[in-house]
């Protein structure tokens, strides 16, 4: 294969984790349906009920995210990528038949099923276009970059509806759109793939690898860390909201300030994880995440607010990353089966987010969110010094 040939065959693939990072418009969704939808609402229930469009989303990682591995199998990768976006595609033109608070939580449940299938199916299928192990280091890397610039542009996408179109909610034909180009783009190129052995994992089969103490305190620490990461997402936007006064468009510029950070923290982090101790780098981070987050419970300026976003992007970028390979680290000869299960720990962007809108709302502030945040964080802290790793 000559290098025009891999690149076209690359292009589309990597093009998948544009798709693969809509996920994260559920921050200033959540936002949005709360001031749109649950106005008649009491305040003791509002954020309770805005934060279950994160929880609808998120749990669908923990119902599917093995299965599709199974089907995987059976289907192929590419198949599996492109049954992904055509979920994705009937989930984002759902708000704009009916747009009430059930049928948000339909299509954010839908799309998590189809995040979870691409989160599964488009990693492997980025292995069947690029060959050598550097390359495909390199590759996994810009995936996750397109993936970040997605997260980051979700904001100025709602945005840009709002004032070209009069309203937000246009932002999902957008993201239509943009998924059926990838799927029309993948399915006219053409990849090979290596056929697959027959397979014995089971849902039994992978959680009993939970059996061992430090795979147990590494699976959560994914719970946690994809927790805090959707936490601070969800509640951005509704801490200036409620703390500077802006309104819904120009406080959903926090979770852009975030994810540019965390950006930019994970770029960084590629190259100085080759220098330096993961165990360390993860160690020093999440001491300035934690700090980051306590000094957010009672800050109240809106500079100062969007300051803290950044830090806590930045140093919680790579600990996704380092959890994962200690994990791979672990248990080498059990490489497919932990994948599987940490890809399922990522059910955590539900739990958080759950227990930040009763908090909140029992609270009458989201004071609420951020202790929940920070109780995410501080497992973190714990596990960054006591499991070991080699």
């Amino acid at each position: 294969m000559n290098d025009k040939t891999q690149v076209s065959k690359i292009l589309p693939v990597l093009f998948g984790f544009f798709v693969m990072g809509f996920c994260d418009v559920v921050g200033i969704t959540s936002a949005h349906v709360k001031e749109d939808l649950l106005g008649a609402y009491s305040p003791e229930f509002r954020d309770t009920l805005s934060n279950m469009i994160p929880v609808a989303l998120f749990s669908m990682f923990l119902l599917f995210s093995i299965p599709t591995g199974i089907l995987m199998n059976r289907i192929g990768r590419k198949k599996t990528v492109i049954l992904s976006n055509v979920i994705t595609i009937v989930a984002m033109f759902i708000p704009l038949i009916e747009y009430t608070f059930f049928m948000s939580l339909v299509a954010f449940a839908l799309l998590g099923v189809a995040n979870t299938i691409l989160q599964v199916s488009l990693n492997p299928l980025l292995t069947n276009v690029v060959k050598g192990e550097k390359l495909l280091t390199s590759s996994l890397t810009a995936g996750q970059f397109v993936k970040a610039i997605s997260s980051f542009s979700a904001p100025f996408i709602a945005a840009f509806a709002a004032m070209q179109f009069g309203n937000w909610q246009y932002i999902f034909p957008i993201y239509a759109v943009v998924t059926l180009l990838s799927t029309i783009w993948l399915m006219a190129t053409s990849i090979e793939e290596e056929p697959v052995a027959i397979s014995t994992t089971s849902f039994s089969s992978v959680f009993a690898i939970l059996k061992d103490k430090t795979i147990l305190l590494l699976f959560l620490g994914i719970v946690f860390v994809v927790g805090v990461d959707v936490g601070v997402n969800t509640a951005a936007t509704k801490i200036l909201m409620e703390r500077a006064g802006l309104d819904s468009i120009q406080a959903g510029y926090g979770p852009s300030v975030y994810f540019a950070l965390r950006t930019l923290g994970a770029f960084l982090g590629a190259f100085l994880l080759a220098k330096f101790s993961s165990s360390k780098f993860y160690k020093v981070n999440i001491v300035i995440a934690v700090v980051a987050l306590v000094v957010l419970i009672f800050a109240g300026e809106k500079f100062l607010i969007f300051g803290l976003y950044g830090v806590i992007g930045f140093t919680i970028a790579n600990v996704f990353p380092i959890i994962f390979g200690m994990a791979i680290q672990k248990r080498p000869d059990k490489a497919n089966e932990i994948s599987g299960l940490m890809i399922t720990g990522v059910f955590g962007g539900a739990v958080l987010p759950f227990f930040m809108g009763i908090t909140s709302d029992l609270i009458g502030s989201q004071v609420g969110s951020v202790l929940v945040i920070l109780a995410g964080a501080l497992y973190l802290l714990y596990a960054a010094f006591a499991i070991k790793v080699g």
